[in-house]
């Protein structure tokens, strides 16, 4: 955990959030500024700043977040039509929060390009 981490403080339940999903690994939660109807993010518990931070360690890590994040999505109904994923990196990727995490959007049409 890092001590000023918004998303580690969020995991540890220092901050309140809207709690989707937890277990030892992940934390999820409903984003606060949802930009669909179905918004919710999914962290994990170890703290990686950066998705281009992420090591060789950490491949079994981000394979079962996504894994988790497939439950997620079926438990929010939103499988079928369809959903998307989306990863922020850095200031012009959109990364407000540099703690690594997944984005789960869906419960209506999603158009592309995203932004």
């Amino acid at each position: 955990m890092a001590d000023d981490c918004l998303f580690c403080k969020i995991a540890a339940g220092e901050i309140p959030s809207d709690e989707v999903y937890s277990d030892e690994e992940f934390y999820a939660f409903r984003d606060i500024n949802p930009g669909a109807p179905t918004h919710c993010l999914i962290v994990p518990r170890k703290h990686i700043a950066r998705i281009t931070e992420a090591g060789p360690e950490d491949e079994a890590l981000l394979g079962r977040m996504f894994l988790r994040a497939n439950a997620i999505a079926e438990a929010e109904g939103i499988v079928e039509p369809g959903f998307r994923y989306v990863i922020n990196c850095n200031e012009d990727g959109g990364q407000t929060v540099y703690h690594i995490h997944l984005h789960i959007l869906g419960g209506r049409a999603l158009s592309w390009p995203p932004g």
